[in-house]
């Protein structure tokens, strides 16, 4: 297992906070100190704009944003020109949406399934609505997962889009992406990938994947929040036309005309996120030096952990029997999640309550939400005991006056 002891010195937040059990990574990650020195070091140095000054610093903090997109492009291999970025992954898979889908037309179909965040269904959902396309959902099977098999049985000729979570953010499930993505493209479709919950823990590889579009949050990666990515192969991107027009973002313009710049900065109009990019790529740099592989084996270990000391707690439902990566969802019988989550906070345990932007899967659930514990770098066995007392007390208190 990793050594959290020595990474939690990484993180001020726990200097701050000794007795924190930070149990919500799936929400958003915790943020080393590399990380704020840098973005640090780019407001006290040379904190000033890109693109447009004739003059050093301006150069320097070019280049640095520059070297940030490299950096992320190469994280995922892709080119430079493919990675556009953006204020989170709600705002890339927006985008795409609202870019692509001037190439469809009337009942042209999109296909989706129920695990999928509310970003990545919600836009596809609103412009078939204004299309009048169809919303087509992939059954899930008896676990909950997405199948290849079932994808296979529903995809038509007018089946056009695959909107696709690599990971799900309730479940911990890892989509079969790759067959699912031959299987789309034979028929024709495009794939657009929701990346935001496997960025973070599994190594991607857009071109050995082949998907067309691919988004995630550095917030989830140990990165700032207002940074996000959208992928996008560089023939496809090449073919779309921007929707924010502005600075930065045009070659020429005339009175009744403007020449758009090439990919990716027709897709960044105005003063992007600097400090932001430049933070994502120290926390590119720390995952790195830990090791995906490394990372992804320690949550798994202490996923195993959890799930075995839950299951020795009677009264209490756990939804993934099975998961992917360290994502742990769960209920106290008769409890509501939030009633629940409070004996948590008083622990001083960050727990997630709730639907998780999720609210299909947990519809399918048959439940109005969950308990969701997500481990990390930081995240030990300690944590997942000082949990359990919590369940433990949480299930004494609420089934104490039950009729024996």
């Amino acid at each position: 297992m990793l050594d959290c002891k020595k990474i939690r010195k990484m993180f001020p937040i726990y200097q701050n906070y000794p007795d924190l059990v930070y149990l919500d990574s799936g929400a958003t990650s915790l943020k080393p100190q590399c990380v704020l020195d840098k973005m640090n070091e780019y407001y006290t140095q040379y904190g000033v704009n890109i693109h447009r000054g004739v003059y050093r610093l301006s150069y320097q903090a070019t280049e640095a944003y520059d070297q940030a997109r490299q950096i992320v492009a190469d994280f995922i291999h892709a080119h430079f020109n493919e990675i556009v970025f953006t204020k989170n992954v709600t705002e890339a898979l927006n985008k795409i949406c609202q870019m692509y889908q001037k190439k469809l037309k009337e009942n042209d179909e999109i296909i989706t399934c129920e695990l999928e965040h509310h970003s990545s269904v919600l836009p596809w959902m609103k412009a078939c609505e204004e299309k009048n396309m169809k919303l087509v959902y992939i059954p899930l099977n008896d676990e909950g997962r997405v199948t290849v098999d079932q994808f296979k049985k529903i995809i038509t000729h007018q089946s056009k889009v695959l909107v696709i979570t690599y990971v799900s953010n309730v479940m911990g499930y890892i989509t079969p992406l790759k067959e699912m993505i031959q299987l789309a493209h034979q028929h024709h479709m495009i794939v657009i990938v929701d990346a935001a919950q496997a960025v973070s823990h599994l190594p991607i590889d857009v071109k050995d994947l082949d998907c067309d579009f691919l988004a995630f949050s550095g917030h989830k990666m140990l990165g700032p929040t207002g940074i996000g990515v959208l992928y996008g192969k560089k023939e496809l991107l090449k073919t779309l036309d921007p929707i924010d027009y502005g600075g930065d973002m045009n070659e020429e313009v005339d009175l009744y005309h403007v020449d758009i710049k090439d990919i990716p900065f027709r897709f960044e109009a105005g003063t992007p996120m600097i400090a932001e990019a430049i933070g994502l790529k120290e926390a590119i740099h720390l995952l790195q030096s830990i090791g995906l592989d490394q990372i992804r084996q320690h949550e798994l270990e202490i996923l195993e952990y959890a799930k075995e000391k839950l299951s020795q707690i009677p009264n209490v439902t756990v939804y993934n029997k099975t998961s992917d990566i360290g994502i742990l969802s769960f209920n106290v019988n008769g409890v509501h999640p939030h009633d629940a989550a409070t004996f948590f906070d008083e622990a001083n345990i960050c727990l997630r309550a709730g639907h998780h932007c999720a609210q299909l899967i947990t519809k399918w659930l048959h439940c109005i939400g969950t308990l969701r514990a997500t481990f990390y770098i930081y995240n030990t066995k300690e944590d997942v005991d000082k949990m359990i007392e919590v369940v433990q007390e949480v299930v004494s208190f609420f089934h104490q006056f039950e009729v024996k």
